[in-house]
């Protein structure tokens, strides 16, 4: 893939084998571990899971043999937001429940969006992204109402604890990545994706200051 020809694995600057396996297993227990000591049992286990379903259920299970590979390889996000909540507080509460269910749903359009720009990188690597399967203008609409359904969830944190900071945040961020989305299904190409793709980082970063605002006030 284009995007990707650049990486040392890919260039061969660092060559594939059990070596760099075992390494990579040796970082994850040590990060782990260092969770477990320093904060606690939670944090470790949200670390653990974050780890483990980005590298073994999206890339080794799911990403080469199913569209929905982005679906569950995203929980991987959510584990890290209950991994930083549990850090501050062991005993889970509504908003970041509310903002782990908020990076669920966000990972999908915004890596759908990228498929379709990259779609031809995918299909050659034959890696079953959206847009390879059904099209760039099923996947448009599908990255739309997923967008819809992600900021009508990106607000709920507004009615567990975060206030008006948050709710401004969320609305102006998901408003921009609703208008962007329909954009693409006007006109699937690979300019509006990149563009909707963009949208979708600016609505997670104002949903994740106006939370870090809020909580502070």
């Amino acid at each position: 893939m284009a995007r990707t020809k650049n990486r040392p694995f890919v260039t061969g600057q660092i060559k594939h084998g059990p070596f760099w396996l075992v390494v990579i297993a040796a970082l994850t227990i040590a990060s782990v571990g260092a969770a477990w000591m320093a904060l606690n049992a939670w944090s470790a286990l949200y670390v653990f899971l974050g780890a483990f379903f980005y590298a073994i259920v999206y890339t080794v299970w799911l990403k080469r043999r199913t569209w929905l590979n982005i679906v569950f390889g995203g929980l991987a996000g959510s584990w890290a937001v209950l991994a930083g909540a549990t850090a501050a507080d062991p005993q889970l509460g509504a908003v970041p429940l509310a903002l782990a269910f908020v990076l669920f749903l966000w990972t999908p359009p915004h890596f759908w969006a990228l498929a379709i720009a990259c779609r031809d990188d995918y299909e050659a690597a034959g890696v079953p992204m959206l847009p390879v399967v059904v099209g760039n203008e099923r996947a448009a609409q599908v990255i739309f109402y997923s967008t819809l359904a992600l900021v009508a969830a990106s607000l709920l944190p507004a009615f567990f604890g975060l206030g008006v900071i948050y709710l401004a945040a969320a609305a102006s961020g998901g408003a921009l990545f609703i208008q962007k989305a329909w954009l693409l299904t006007r006109a699937p190409n690979r300019k509006t994706a990149l563009s909707c793709f963009h949208a979708s980082l600016i609505q997670l970063t104002l949903v994740l200051l106006g939370a870090i605002i809020d909580a502070q006030l």
